[in-house]
């Protein structure tokens, strides 16, 4: 199995497995998501830790080993994106499963268990036509200034959103044209996203233009930006005025 099949199956399984958590009635609420993360968590690990025990590991539900810097190779995983809608019930939540190759994300899944899809880095598809009035992703709970006051530039239309893996695979699926995030995130809310995409041929950075590095010492990403490419030079002039 190479590691895209790897990154597909992985966040496939975890995803099942979310599912299944989450259906069998013995959680609730903070404690039903705390369950899925925890179960999830453990099957990653040990694939990841079995089956590539030569690359480096960072995931959101485990303490942080600082010898993934000296690595060339870092799986980075988030086994539950959204855990809130997770929680609810709701559809908008994701697995991320991905690899950073010297702090760029190269390879990717990202699984929408609600929707049954996993979007993959090796499998892109074409992008659907784009919507002449820009659709934006924000969150669903606190939708960033910065965000709304770009749409309202542009001319486009909010669609709040759960989880990031959520509104940046909205894009990948057609389902809105751009994905800008100024309210924080850490390595693992973006990294297999970016690698999926970025396989797609969507616009990819932080919201200044510069690449988005990985695996980092600090996992903190004060930023990004996940677009179609035809909005991206507009997208970016558009922040940079209101900064």
């Amino acid at each position: 199995m190479n590691d895209a099949q790897l990154a597909a199956h992985l966040a496939a399984d975890a995803g099942r497995i979310l599912l299944e958590v989450r259906d069998s009635g013995k959680h609730h609420g903070k404690d039903l998501g705390r369950a899925g993360d925890a179960e999830a968590n453990a099957v990653l690990v040990a694939a990841l830790r079995d089956l590539r025990p030569d690359d480096g590991l960072l995931s959101e539900e485990e303490k942080d080993n600082p010898a993934r810097l000296s690595r060339k190779r870092v799986w980075i995983v988030d086994p539950v994106d959204g855990t809130r809608e997770y929680g609810e019930g709701r559809t908008d939540w994701a697995v991320h499963v991905a690899l950073a190759i010297d702090g760029r994300a190269e390879i990717g899944a990202v699984a929408l268990p609600g929707l049954g899809l996993v979007l993959r880095s090796d499998e892109p598809g074409e992008l659907p036509p784009a919507d002449p009035r820009p659709r934006m992703v924000v969150s669903r709970t606190r939708p960033a200034k910065e965000a709304v006051a770009v749409c309202e530039a542009l001319g486009g239309e909010l669609l709040p959103m759960g989880s990031a893996g959520a509104k940046a695979m909205a894009i990948v699926r057609g389902e809105a044209e751009i994905y800008l995030h100024t309210g924080g995130q850490y390595e693992w809310d973006s990294c297999a996203p970016v690698a999926v995409a970025r396989a797609h041929g969507l616009h990819c950075s932080r919201v200044d233009g510069s690449p988005l590095i990985y695996n980092r010492a600090d996992t903190y990403m004060p930023d990004l930006l996940i677009c179609r490419p035809e909005w991206a030079e507009r997208v970016l002039a558009e922040v940079a005025r209101l900064a």
